[in-house]
């Protein structure tokens, strides 16, 4: 019988409390329950003025297809003031928050960096990486006792491949990590707005560096990805210089936090599944599916917003002009309706498609990537330490729209 995951922290609450709920510390840590109360009041649950909550399947699927639901761009973000904040400022010139025509000029200039090629000729890398810090847990494991698996491997690979991508020198990229991780913050609902500013800070440690180094490329030309992209822009290629830098920082944050999350999330769930975790090592089609599971049953990303251009008929609910709705991607993944016993982790699912990396014209440029990174390193980690066991429930970082660990301790077993 396929193994639940499916954990109540507590007692069944109402929709109402779940709703107040679901953005608090515990909330962020333990969503799911709170999403089965709110499937009590539907697939779509208007909230006035404060928006609208998205949880249905095709409902999701729509809402990311209709060109009437806008990405929070510069304009929608204008009237609240978080331009004004440095990360925002940076984030407004991606393609993840840019509406047509803007979109698909930066889609179109940077697609080819993520093309199936691309993604296939870096598998390689991947592995590599993963070998090598495998190798670097094993020193760890001297002393016998229990090991940061987030801190010395679930990062360490992303930022390994990716580094390598763009061609951030060696000794650069780890003290990248934390930069990297604190500017996670501004994708969340923010009540203050100092809570933007470990994101601030962040995204102006990433800007400097990345525009330093195509500054260096322009000089000194390499085989990177920033260098290609110099090279495209400066032969007249359709981004500013301030995009092409802003690019390069969501290629780095994009291509190192989602697949550490994924890491993490995938050697919890095969550590409590010892004998699938094990054919993961031997069996690429396995792991595949183990992944794609994976996704489904707890992903990385949890939210995405959009805002209403228009007043919109939806699903028998009026959302109006500039509204905010919140599609909550990982309650879509447990929708009844498209997945048979939805929180059961069951690897014998049929036409298994999560929507963790979005869906439409805006679907996540670097998916393919991040998933080539996790379908590397995590049989690499799983056939070097067959005994590696939690040692402790992992924490959580205080998010939501990006959820993942914050320290996962393991013992090796070795």
């Amino acid at each position: 019988m396929p193994a639940t995951d499916h954990q109540l922290t507590g007692p069944v609450m109402g929709p109402a409390e779940a709703l107040s709920e679901l953005f608090t510390p515990a909330g962020k840590h333990h969503p799911y329950p709170l999403y089965d109360a709110l499937w009590e009041l539907g697939p779509v649950i208007p909230l006035g003025p404060a928006g609208t909550l998205v949880l249905g399947y095709d409902e999701i699927c729509t809402a990311l297809r209709d060109s009437r639901f806008l990405v929070t761009d510069a304009a929608v973000h204008e009237a609240t003031g978080m331009n004004d904040h440095s990360s925002w400022q940076c984030l407004t010139k991606i393609m993840m928050f840019s509406n047509s025509p803007d979109h698909e000029r930066m889609r179109r200039f940077a697609g080819w960096a993520y093309a199936p090629r691309q993604v296939a000729e870096r598998r390689r890398s991947a592995v590599e990486a993963a070998e090598r810090w495998t190798s670097h847990l094993a020193t760890l494991d001297d002393g016998g006792g229990p090991v940061d698996l987030v801190e010395a491997f679930a990062t360490r690979v992303p930022i390994t491949v990716t580094g390598e991508l763009l061609g951030i020198p060696e000794a650069d990229r780890m003290p990248l990590r934390t930069a990297i991780t604190a500017t996670t913050t501004a994708f969340e609902p923010v009540f203050d707005r100092d809570e933007l500013l470990p994101a601030d800070a962040g995204m102006d440690v990433l800007v400097d560096c990345l525009a330093d180094l195509v500054r260096e490329r322009r000089r000194r030309p390499g085989d990177d990805l920033i260098s290609a992209m110099v090279r495209d822009r400066d032969a007249g290629g359709a981004l500013s210089e301030e995009e092409l830098v802003a690019s390069l920082v969501m290629f780095l944050i994009a291509g190192v936090q989602s697949p550490s999350d994924l890491i993490g999330n995938t050697v919890r769930l095969a550590l409590n599944r010892p004998a699938e975790g094990r054919r993961m090592t031997t069996d690429h089609d396995h792991a595949a599916a183990f992944i794609t599971e994976t996704l489904r049953i707890d992903p990385p990303n949890h939210v995405l917003t959009r805002a209403a251009a228009t007043d919109i008929d939806f699903h028998g609910h009026r959302v109006a002009a500039g509204t905010r709705a919140l599609l909550v991607l990982a309650a879509a993944n447990r929708d009844p309706r498209q997945f048979t016993d939805p929180a059961t982790f069951d690897l014998a699912r049929r036409d298994n498609r999560p929507l963790s990396f979005g869906l439409g014209p805006h679907y996540c440029l670097g998916a393919a990537f991040a998933r080539m990174q996790v379908e590397a390193a995590v049989p690499v980690l799983l056939r070097r330490f067959p005994r590696m066991t939690l040692a402790a429930p992992p924490t959580y970082r205080d998010q939501l729209v990006t959820r993942g660990f914050a320290r996962m301790e393991v013992d090796l077993g070795s």
